[in-house]
């Protein structure tokens, strides 16, 4: 028996969650591996190989790193719980014409939750993973989640989702560290190749990076029937012709492969007139958005008018806001202007290091 519990490690082959589970192991805590089949790449008609932690190999490494410190590894599959909902709903939002989320989505909905039931299952009290966040109890005695300490790794904004009974039975260890010394505690530990070895930031079930040849590959005639859609002007005059707004996201400039003597950006599109709405970068300044779907953590709700610094996407740095309650969430007002609000991506609230909460952006920018 433990001294300090059994914990199921979430294990992706990747050098954090190795780390994560071998330093729970060297702590006392009783550990089992499980690594989380989410997606088959043999079904993706992608160009490119299979990446990131969902491959042969990742299970390997992930298997040989539990048998060699002696601790029991199963391998979960769950394509149906992850397709089911992560991807059609990353398919249903472009269709829609919001920039959805995936990671956001798949924490929130499914990771998480099939862990905890296999934790269950298997007499776990805890379940870990390696991410760079840290979960502590709070005076007033909810879970909270805060900020990793290494804030160029930290990923506090796609878990603003988890609930409060997720977070009080999730371990975090690695959200004390930067990600140097986690290299060299892979090192330390006899795992040079991990220390070494490169991070895919692409979305798992999107191999090549490529997320219309996705959508096109996943939705029967879908380029047939957007196609030939308008870009337009803030005041609806045409501009030119476009591949269907799927293929566009709020901000971008790249890509629009059209010539108007100056630099343009998508500011807003309509998928039900199929028309992409392009501007100057000023247009896409705004200093308010509506949120709805909301997770709450550190508190169970906000006072209206209570500061907190938001983000609007996961590289952000966040910005000085007030958040107001509505029937259907929150209004969040910055005190400047803040560019490239998208809906259907999350807006987190911060409050120093501790998530207040999170949600999905409903309104963006203003036409």
């Amino acid at each position: 028996m433990s001294r300090k519990g059994k914990v199921l490690v979430a294990m992706s082959g990747g050098i954090d969650s190795t780390v994560t589970a071998l330093m729970l192991h060297h702590e006392g805590y009783e550990v089992i591996g499980i690594t989380m089949k989410t997606w088959d790449y043999a079904t993706s008609n992608a160009s490119s190989k299979e990446t990131g932690c969902c491959n042969i190999d990742s299970f390997n490494d992930a298997r040989q790193a539990a048998v060699h410190h002696g601790f029991p590894h199963f391998i979960l599959d769950i394509r149906d719980e992850f397709g089911d909902f992560v991807i059609e709903n990353f398919v249903e939002e472009y269709l829609a014409g919001r920039t959805p989320n995936p990671c956001v989505m798949c924490n929130t909905h499914i990771k998480w939750k099939a862990l905890l039931k296999r934790a269950n299952a298997l007499g776990c009290e805890f379940i870990a993973t390696g991410h760079y966040a840290e979960v502590r109890q709070h005076t007033n005695g909810r879970f909270v989640m805060s900020k990793g300490l290494d804030e160029t790794k930290d990923q506090s904004y796609v878990l603003w989702g988890l609930d409060q009974e997720l977070l009080g039975r999730t371990i975090m260890p690695l959200g004390k560290y930067r990600k140097t010394e986690i290299r060299q505690m892979a090192m330390d530990m006899g795992y040079p190749e991990l220390a070494k070895k490169s991070e895919s930031y692409e979305i798992c079930f999107v191999p090549d990076n490529d997320y219309r040849g996705f959508l096109k590959r996943r939705v029967d005639g879908l380029e047939e029937q957007v196609n030939g859609g308008w870009f337009v002007d803030k005041t609806g005059k045409k501009l030119g012709q476009h591949k269907g707004y799927p293929f566009y996201t709020i901000g971008q400039r790249k890509g629009l492969e059209i010539a108007l003597g100056k630099p343009a950006y998508v500011t807003s599109i309509n998928p039900d007139t199929n028309t992409v709405v392009l501007g100057e970068e000023t247009d896409l300044e705004q200093n308010d958005l509506s949120v709805g779907k909301v997770n709450w953590i550190k508190y169970d709700g906000v006072t209206d008018g209570m500061e907190a610094i938001t983000k609007i996407r996961y590289k952000d740095k966040g910005a000085l806001s007030n958040l107001y309650n509505t029937d259907n969430g929150l209004n969040i007002r910055f005190y400047e202007h803040v560019k490239g609000i998208a809906p259907g991506q999350s807006a987190v609230f911060y409050e120093g290091n501790d998530v207040i909460g999170g949600g999905i952006i409903q309104r963006g920018a203003l036409i």
